[in-house]
């Protein structure tokens, strides 16, 4: 039987304080999903019965709104409401997507590793195969944006057993896929920390899979926010991430209620609109080693 040893058990309540600057109670940010998706293989579908075929320009082009239109309508949003996006890229998008990565540049977004693209998952290689790949994809996306990313969250959060630690040894501070906590933490790879994120508040999972429609979306970010607000302390924060995918939330029907979601986040005391980014680096400058 396979133990998981990636990381301790750690019970919420039995840990060190966790300050967050400003005094806040709630560290939010938008995890930004920038994607690109292969024409010759299934992916992410709305209709998953033509989603073997090739070429599949039901689903294909449901995806490929993101971005083309989806995304210049969450940039605008982001910006209504002084928004810096975590962008999870992969790194197909910086060659096919150049406008995106300008806007976002002008924007000083955080740039995350995403995987080459979101129709490959990062699985089944080798530790030789996964270094050339990752090594690969964190100088195309660095080439591409400026920036090296800190972050990694794999395609449909995939991993090795080896993606930590080789992540580490190219320099990359966190990761995102282990969906399992209010708040960072340590991972048993020195240097390497988890740092929360959503599969639950999550549009895909929301809109696509269950089904939601706008306005239950908007009270299910309040709830979030109001519950996590209620856990924390001034000396036990919180994070809260906002998962969105462009050709989800970017559909005209659902703008307004991104809108008011946002609204209601930024308008609520004691919390600091943030980046991934800056969520690992305060955490690691400002917590005990355990």
């Amino acid at each position: 039987m396979m133990e998981q040893r990636l990381y301790d058990y750690s019970p919420i309540v039995e840990r060190g304080p966790l300050r967050w600057p400003g005094e806040a109670r709630v560290a939010f940010y938008v995890g930004l999903n920038i994607e690109h998706y292969r024409l010759d293989r299934p992916s992410t579908s709305t209709f998953p019965g033509t989603a073997e075929l090739v070429p599949d320009p039901l689903n294909y082009g449901w995806r490929d709104y993101g971005p083309r239109v989806g995304i210049w309508r969450v940039i605008e949003s982001l910006d209504r409401y002084g928004i810096r996006a975590s962008a999870l890229l992969n790194s197909d998008v910086g060659e096919r997507y150049p406008q995106i990565i300008d806007a976002g540049r002008a924007r000083e977004w955080a740039w995350l590793a995403h995987g080459r693209n979101n129709s490959t998952f990062h699985t089944g290689l080798t530790p030789d195969e996964e270094f050339r790949t990752l090594t690969e994809i964190v100088d195309t996306i660095e080439r591409a944006t400026g920036q090296r990313p800190r972050g990694w969250m794999g395609p449909a959060l995939t991993e090795t057993l080896n993606t930590p630690e080789i992540l580490a040894g190219l320099g990359l501070e966190y990761v995102l896929d282990w969906t399992n906590d209010d708040q960072p933490y340590r991972l048993n790879v020195p240097g390497m920390l988890s740092v929360p994120y959503s599969v639950e508040l999550n549009d895909i999972g929301l809109f696509v899979s269950k089904g939601m429609t706008g306005p239950e979306f908007v009270q299910i970010v309040k709830d979030q926010l109001d519950r996590l607000y209620a856990d924390a302390t001034p000396e036990s924060g919180r994070v809260m991430a906002l998962a969105l995918h462009p050709f989800v939330i970017g559909q005209p029907f659902r703008s307004r209620y991104l809108d008011e979601a946002l609204d209601y986040v930024v308008s609520h005391p004691g919390v600091w609109l943030t980046t991934s980014d800056e969520i690992a680096a305060h955490y690691a400058r400002t917590t005990e080693r355990g």
